[in-house]
Formats: structure tokens, sequence, C-alpha cells
């Protein structure tokens, strides 16, 4: 097992950096496979729908199981990573993660593959939060943990736009089923990686922290709170808002968020710390990362569909197509420690924010059968550069001031929020994308797939995306506010993101 302190330097003193990069890049992996089987699956939605008979309704759950059960026991998991050690934590969701993807490639039935969706969710919620609690206690605050979120961001993003590509040329190659096999094997290099280059957790003394310690009830009553959310909102397009449907599980995910309360009131170790919220920038991140989720998963579930079901093209080219946002990706995450600099946190943040609302109201003006693919780069340029930049700038200031004894689940809580908020905004956006196009096919007349009707659709959110991302820009003074009233002998918000100076 190595070591950080390898190499002496010219000073004679350990020199870590060549240690610290071979963990960062095993670390990367990890987090790369994860967001990779997030957007992986959509371009492939067509095939998988007709593989295993799948109703519009249960392609979107093809997306929504995995966000959920990964959102919903992040905290869970962070907390799981804190007591029980983060690389433990790690390799054990690593493992899970590969079995449920081979599992969810061997599916013929729509529930075995959403099941195996599920567990994919899970080992995801073992293995993200640990990584980047292994990051954080890697690299301490300053430019060394701005590069290494630099890096985290960017592979994130990568992982985004690349599941897309990677979807389409495997779908076209070999078939859906090997989108998973691919996860499976990536997760199962990620582990062997980790294993042999990341440092094993620090011997802690005994203190009889055992399954007793780990708040089960808490993690189960918001598991299903927010399953019951997403439930409800998904059914909306189907049912409308008045029906059983939809008010029965929505009531029941208040009687469950309240249970979930009581149970961290009463726990020794509650998911949520107490005063978790009131460290660092941790509230308002947060709550900016979860708007930051709705766009970022809408958008890689709509461009796909817009791309083949209006557009015309095939998985392979859909999938092409995604290789500018996703270099824009990489260099926004790369920038945005260097913009922070001159530019200040909450000016590089709200700057990335406004460049995705302009992007999507460009893709939005666009959103035409008659367009062609290369017509869609600019924009799609455009919100890639600006949801790299966003969310590096994000990530660093959740976990900025943060405890180390409560890094696991602080970096728990950030990926809770992207993936809660990406799940609801999913549901909602395609709420309104489907009683748009039901409403212009009523009007015209026309087929339920004409392409004109879905266009309709999936303009309308593109523009609610574009109106998210402008109304988060403007709530970025929230962090300027909280980390002024701060006492001075907190960390400061940029040292996690910037040489000198959040998301």
């Amino acid at each position: 097992m190595p070591h950080l302190a390898e190499e002496p330097n010219a000073h004679g003193t350990a020199d870590t950096r060549p240690a610290q990069r071979g963990a960062l890049a095993a670390l990367a992996a990890a987090q790369f496979v994860v967001v990779l089987s997030t957007s992986v699956v959509n371009v492939a939605l067509p095939r998988i729908r007709d593989g295993v008979a799948l109703s519009d309704t249960g392609m979107s759950w093809v997306v929504n199981a995995y966000g959920l059960a990964f959102g919903a026991l992040l905290l869970l998991g962070g907390r799981a990573a804190d007591l029980a050690g983060a690389r433990r934590a790690l390799a054990a969701g690593l493992g899970l993660f590969a079995a449920a993807s081979v599992a969810a490639g061997l599916a013929g039935t729509p529930w075995l593959l959403i099941g195996a969706r599920v567990a994919q969710g899970v080992g995801a919620a073992a293995a993200a939060p640990a990584a980047l609690a292994l990051v954080i206690r890697l690299f301490p605050p300053g430019g060394a943990r701005a590069r290494a979120l630099g890096v985290w961001g960017a592979v994130s993003g990568a992982g985004g736009a690349a599941g897309v590509l990677l979807g389409g040329v495997l779908t076209e190659a070999f078939g859906w089923p090997w989108i998973f096999h691919a996860c499976g094997l990536g997760a199962a290099l990620a582990l062997a990686a980790a294993l042999r280059l990341v440092p094993a957790d620090p011997v802690r003394p005994r203190t009889g922290v055992g399954r007793s310690r780990v708040d089960l009830l808490g993690g189960l009553s918001v598991t299903a709170a927010v399953a019951a959310l997403v439930y409800g909102l998904t059914a909306v397009r189907s049912s409308g808002p008045a029906d059983p449907h939809v008010l029965g599980p929505l009531a029941a995910a208040g009687v469950l968020l309240l249970l979930f309360l009581r149970a961290e009131r009463r726990h020794p170790a509650p998911l949520l710390p107490p005063g978790l919220l009131r460290q660092g920038l941790v509230a308002p991140a947060n709550l900016l990362m979860a708007l930051l989720g709705a766009v970022w998963v809408g958008l890689f579930y709509y461009l796909p569909l817009l791309q083949q079901q209006v557009l015309g093209a095939g998985p392979l080219t859909a999938g092409l197509a995604q290789v500018p946002l996703a270099a824009a990706n990489m260099l926004g995450s790369a920038l945005a420690p260097r913009l922070a600099g001159p530019l200040g946190p909450y000016r590089t943040l709200a700057a990335g924010l406004l460049a995705q609302a302009a992007g999507l109201l460009w893709l939005a003006l666009l959103t035409t059968p008659g367009t062609s693919l290369t017509g869609l780069t600019g924009p799609t340029t455009l919100i890639g550069l600006g949801l790299g930049i966003a969310f590096v700038q994000l990530t660093g200031a959740a976990v900025s001031g943060v405890r180390p004894a409560d890094a696991g689940v602080s970096g728990g809580l950030v990926n809770t929020t992207r993936q809660l908020g990406g799940a609801i905004g999913l549901a909602l956006l395609g709420s309104l994308a489907t009683t748009v196009t039901t409403l212009t096919t009523t009007a015209t007349g026309g087929p339920a797939a004409d392409a004109a009707a879905l266009a309709d659709g999936y303009r309308a959110a593109f523009l609610l995306a574009a109106a998210t991302a402008a109304a988060s820009a403007a709530l970025t003074p929230l962090l300027s506010r909280r980390a002024t009233g701060r006492p001075t002998s907190a960390p400061t918000p940029d040292a996690p993101t910037t040489r000198g100076a959040h998301r």
C-alpha cells in the first residue's frame, strides 16, 4: 500500500506530489464512471425502449431510477465514509456498481433493468462521496486543492458528455447492453487503481462505532421521501396535477420527510450532523447546486432526444455531436480556478451560470426540425463552458470551511443536491415537454410522434432550463453575503477553488 510521502525533493523533505497525482487519477476515474453512467443511457433510450418494451414513462425511469437511488442515498454513503473509512466505502461502492452494471446489460424486462439501475445508484452513492472526501483529505486548502477540484470538475463534466458519445458508439456497434457492460468494466478498473494508489484509511481508536451508529431510519426515510416526490412529479405528465397518482405520492413524501427530520433529531450520529448547514458556504452552495443539477440532467436527457427524434440523427452521429460540448466542459473546468483570481469566485460563478442560460436560450431558438446538427455546436459549446465553470466553483464552495470529520457527509450532500435537483428537474421538465407536445399535437391533428410537436416540447424544456440557470446567477450574492457574515477565523471560500482569491 503506497504512502503519500515517497520522494525526497531538493530540500531533503518528502515530495508527495507523484503519489498525490496517482491517487487523484484513481479517484477521478471513479468519479468519471459514476457520472458516465448518468448519461450513457440517454442516447440509447430509443433502442432500450424497443429492446425491453418500455413505455415513455418507463424510459424516463431508466434515467431517474439511477439518479434517484444515487441522490437519495448519498447522505448515508457520505456518513458511512466518515464512520467506516472513505477508502473502504469507495471500494465497496465500486464493487457493487460493477456487478449491477453487468446485471443491467443482461436484463430482459423493464423491472429487471430498472432494478439493476437502482443497484447501480446504490453503489455510486457509496463511491462518489467517499472519493470526494479522499480528495479533500489528500489536498489541503489552497492552490493544490484548487487544481485537484479543477480536475474533479473536468472529469465530472467530461463524464456527462462522454457518456452520450460512448453510448452512441457502443449502441451502434454492439447493441445497447454494452453501454452497461462498459460501465461495469470501467468501475472494475477504477477499483483496482484505487486499491493500488489511494492510501489506506488512517487507523482510528476503537470507539464502539458499529451498525447502531449508522442512521438507517434516516437514510431509509429520506430515500423513500425523495422517491415518492419524484414519482409524483413524474406522474403529472400522464395523469394531471389533481390525480390521486400524483397527490398520494406527494403527500407521502411530506410525511416521510417529517419522519426523516424526527429521526435526525433523535439519532446520536445523524446523516446531517448538527450545524453542518451553518459551516462555511454549505447551505447556499447546495441550493445553487440543486438548480445546476436540474439544468445538467435536463440538458443531457433532452439534447440526444432532440438530435435523434427531431433532427433525424442516429445514435452514433448524436454521440459524436456531443464532442464540442464535452471539450468545452473540460475547458471551463480548467479555466474556473484561473478566472476566479482576477474576477473573484462569485463573479466567476455568475458568469458561468449566465453562459449556460444564454446557451440554453440559443439552443431553444434552434429547436426546429430543419436545424442541422452542426448548427447546435455554438450553443452547446457555450453551455459546456458555463457548466464546467459553475460546477467547479460550486463544488469548492460546498466543501470549504467544513470540519475534517464531516468531509464525507459534506461531499455526499453536494452530490445529493445535484442528483436530487436533477431528478426533480427532469420530472418537471418532462411534464412541461409532454404537455406542450400534447397541446401541439391536439391543435394540429398530427401523429403523436410528429417531429414538429416534439420540437415544441423540447423547446419549452430548454427555455425553462435557461430560466433556471439565469435565476441561479441572480442568487450568487447569497454566497458572498454568507462569506461576509462568517467569523474571521473561518476558512475563506476561495481557498479550495482559486489560487489566490466556490461554486
